[in-house]
């Protein structure tokens, strides 16, 4: 196992890509990605060769241990004091965890990528999302696909970073394990769909919407979700195979975006189990 580095002065060069972490946040870093919590780095730890560098508490490296013992040399494992870490972070790092791990690079991130990983026939589901563009939201829908058996996510142009700090942290860590792709064309990207023997569902209430109930189950679906309050736009909607409404109660217009996506893909997969 990698033997760690020990930090002990808050301007070590060493750790670098660590310092400011919530002004970078902002401000963007070149190539690298900011993750944090135990659970979400043993997550990125299944895929090591993603991983830049990792600062730890000396508690949270003891934790650690067994899951670093394949990691390569060409990852630093630094381990610094809380208050050390607190001092190059620039915020309470409660946690004691916090890794840098290297983004996708763009041609990784196309469309074209998504056709490529999708099985030949066969049940698949793909869910996408049209101008996401809250971090809590984005990571809640990664989460929400990866426990209802999602293949890939599909995101326009609008949607927010999902390798957003926070977003990562929501999502549980499995904005790292579900396959996603940006594509500005949405509508295009779904008729591609449809060729591939793909049937798309938009969840959104309105006088075009049918009840969750009524649609055809299982298959290939795309289940398309859009933003609270201004929805799915209807060049998205014309695409549509179908659009389905959740029946709420009197009085109560919408659900949260994840909520909602999740009541449509259980739909959709407890016909297709």
């Amino acid at each position: 196992m990698i033997e760690p580095v020990e930090v002990c002065d808050i301007n070590d060069p060493r750790v670098e890509v660590f310092r400011d972490v919530r002004d970078r946040d902002l401000r963007g870093r070149q190539g690298i990605f900011m993750a944090e919590s135990e659970m979400v780095v043993q997550r990125l730890l299944r895929t090591p060769e993603r991983l830049h560098s990792l600062l730890l508490s000396p508690a949270k490296y003891v934790r650690l241990a067994p899951d670093l013992k394949d990691l390569s040399v060409d990852c630093p494992v630094y381990v610094a004091d809380l208050k050390i870490m607190e001092s190059i972070a620039g915020f309470h790092i409660h946690r004691g965890v916090l890794a840098a791990g290297w983004r996708p690079i763009e041609q990784d991130l196309v469309f074209d990528r998504l056709l490529d990983r999708l099985p030949a026939d066969g049940p698949c589901t793909v869910l996408a999302a049209s101008g996401i563009n809250n971090s809590d939201n984005i990571g809640g829908l990664f989460r929400t696909a990866a426990a209802l058996g999602v293949e890939e996510m599909l995101l326009d142009g609008r949607c927010c970073d999902p390798l957003y700090r926070k977003a990562i942290r929501v999502s549980m860590g499995h904005v790292l394990s579900v396959p996603w792709v940006v594509e500005g064309d949405l509508p295009g990207a779904l008729r591609r769909l449809q060729e591939f023997g793909f049937r798309i569902t938009a969840a959104e209430s309105g006088p075009r919407s049918c009840g969750l109930g009524d649609q055809p189950k299982g298959g290939r679906r795309v289940v398309v979700v859009g933003a609270e309050g201004h929805g799915l736009d209807e060049d998205v909607l014309d695409v549509c195979d179908e659009i389905v409404e959740i029946p709420m109660s009197r009085g109560v217009p919408s659900l949260n975006v994840v909520v909602a996506a999740g009541i449509v893909l259980a739909a959709v997969r407890e016909e297709a189990c």
